[in-house]
C-alpha cells in the first residue's frame, strides 16, 4: 500500500498558508506546516484536525539552510514529499530602484535562495518516484512595472522564471511546478491585518483585496490539470 503523500507548506500564515494547508489536506494529503515561529502552530494544527486532516507542524527559518534541510528531511521520514508550497515573502522594505547598488540587488534575493534549496532537497525524490509538484507564491511587479517595491521587484521577477523554467525543464516527466503571481492584500494574511488596522497611513484596502481560499482553490486546480504554470491574481487594477 502506498504512503500518504505530504504537501509541505513553507513559511505558513493565516491567510494563504493555511487556505493553501486546508485545500490540499481536503484531497488526502497528510500537510506539514513550516514556519519561523511556533507561536501560532497549536492554532494551526487544531484547525486542521477539526477538518481531519493529518498535519505535524516544524520550525525552521528559510534562511537557515541547515535548519530548512534537517527539518525537510524529518517530514521525508514520515512519507515522501509530493507537494511543496513556497510562500515566503520578502521581509526588506524596498529601496527605490534608482537608487540601488549591486550589493544592495543581491540582498533582495534573501528568500529566492531557499526556494533553490528546497527544490534541490525535494526533487531528487520526486524524480525517483515520478511524480510530485512545486508550487512558489509571487507577485505582480514580476509582470508589471512597480516602481514602489524598488529593489525586491528584481528577486520577484527571478523567483517567477525559476518556476516557469522548471516547469518547462520537468515537462514530459509528471513532474509539475507552478507560480501564483499574486497582486493584491491577501484577505486574512499579516500585512492584511496591518493595512486594514491603520487606514489613515496605508489607504482603503477596499477593492485591492484576494480571498485567500479562492487562491488556494486556483492553486489545486493547476496541481490537478497541470495545463498551465502561472496564474495571475490581479487586485490592484492597470
Amino acid at each position: 500500500m502506498a504512503q500518504q503523500a505530504t504537501a509541505v507548506i513553507v513559511g505558513v500564515g493565516p491567510g494563504l498558508g493555511m487556505s493553501m494547508a486546508r485545500r490540499f489536506g481536503r484531497e488526502g494529503f497528510r500537510v506539514a506546516l513550516v514556519s519561523r515561529s511556533d507561536a501560532r502552530h497549536a492554532a494551526y494544527l487544531a484547525d486542521l484536525a477539526a477538518r481531519g486532516i493529518d498535519a505535524t507542524a516544524h520550525v525552521a527559518d528559510v534562511t537557515d539552510r541547515p535548519r530548512l534541510g534537517a527539518v525537510l528531511a524529518d517530514i521525508r521520514r514520515d512519507g515522501p514529499i509530493g507537494m511543496v508550497y513556497y510562500g515566503p515573502g520578502p521581509t526588506q522594505q524596498p529601496v527605490p530602484i534608482t537608487d540601488i547598488d549591486a550589493e544592495t540587488a543581491r540582498s533582495a534575493f534573501e528568500w529566492v535562495w531557499p526556494a533553490v534549496d528546497v527544490v534541490s532537497d525535494v526533487l531528487p525524490g520526486m524524480l525517483e518516484r515520478g511524480d510530485g509538484a512545486l508550487l512558489f507564491a509571487g507577485g505582480l511587479s514580476s509582470v508589471r512595472p512597480m516602481p514602489m517595491l524598488g529593489h525586491l521587484a528584481l528577486a520577484t521577477a527571478a523567483l517567477r522564471n525559476y518556476a516557469l523554467t522548471l516547469n518547462a525543464a520537468l515537462a514530459g516527466r509528471n513532474l509539475y511546478a507552478g507560480t501564483l503571481t499574486i497582486g493584491g492584500l491577501v484577505e486574512r494574511g499579516d500585512i492584511h491585518a496591518m493595512v486594514t488596522a491603520d487606514p489613515a497611513r496605508f489607504g482603503s484596502a477596499e477593492g485591492h483585496t484576494l480571498d485567500p481560499d479562492h487562491l488556494a482553490e486556483a492553486a489545486w486546480n493547476m496541481y490537478r490539470s497541470r495545463d498551465r504554470a502561472e496564474e495571475i491574481f490581479d487586485a490592484l487594477g492597470g
